[in-house]
């Protein structure tokens, strides 16, 4: 395909979509269930990075290979996916930037690991205009990030090469499968980035702090289009 500039891949919690308040919420609703007070959203928006396993790791300490996770997990998706489009939204900035790109002959897609039978519903009723030219989610490809070949698919889908690609992700796993593929990355320091982890270890081509700052460092970056 040719484009007039990079085309560009997004992860989608905490990098397309501030999608913590509904994650956290679902968890919340187990705990209060439970008899336990809801912890805030602050306290929990670090772990959505991992999904229902992060969560149910701060939530109720359990893991996957602990009695009894895997109902927890199941009843976890049940209400998260009755629940997931009441409060998340783009972050401030992402829907211009989706049509700036468009505009520019740019093309967009989404790679997460949020399971397809999810993620592609939330990008639909989040309605982003123009749409975006693929959704894989976690189990698209067979296997998740880090592993490249969700994103590999995505160019294959999107009809570009990874050379012509950015990937942009608020966690290591995103930016290893990025650079794993062969594309240029982004960190984006807004997102769910546990406290403990240094963004500047995971070696992106470029850290924006926030979602304005997209724009110029997606246009800085010497990608071919």
């Amino acid at each position: 395909m040719m484009t007039d500039g990079p085309s560009v891949l997004f992860d989608l919690d905490g990098t397309l979509m501030h999608t913590a308040p509904d994650l956290v919420g679902a968890l919340n609703d187990m705990r209060v269930a439970e008899g336990l007070d809801p912890l805030p959203l602050e306290v929990l928006a670090p772990y959505c990075s991992y999904g229902g396993r992060g969560l149910l790791g701060r939530g109720f300490d359990l893991t996957p290979d602990d009695d009894g996770y895997r109902v927890a997990y199941d009843r976890f998706i049940a209400r998260y996916r009755e629940r997931m489009t009441w409060e998340s939204r783009p972050y401030d900035g992402i829907r211009e930037l989706v049509a700036r790109l468009a505009a520019e002959n740019q093309p967009w897609g989404v790679v997460t690991n949020k399971v397809e039978a999810l993620a592609v519903p939330l990008i639909e009723f989040t309605a982003f205009d123009p749409a975006p030219g693929c959704v894989i989610g976690g189990d698209t490809a067979g296997v998740a990030k880090p592993d490249p070949r969700p994103i590999l698919l995505a160019c294959e889908r999107m009809g570009v090469t990874p050379e012509q690609c950015i990937y942009v992700g608020d966690s290591d796993r995103d930016i290893l499968a990025g650079r794993a593929a062969g594309m240029a990355t982004i960190a984006a320091g807004y997102g769910y980035v546990p406290v403990d982890d240094d963004i500047a270890k995971w070696e992106a081509d470029a850290v924006v702090d926030t979602p304005a700052e997209l724009w110029d460092a997606i246009q800085r970056l010497q990608v071919p289009a």
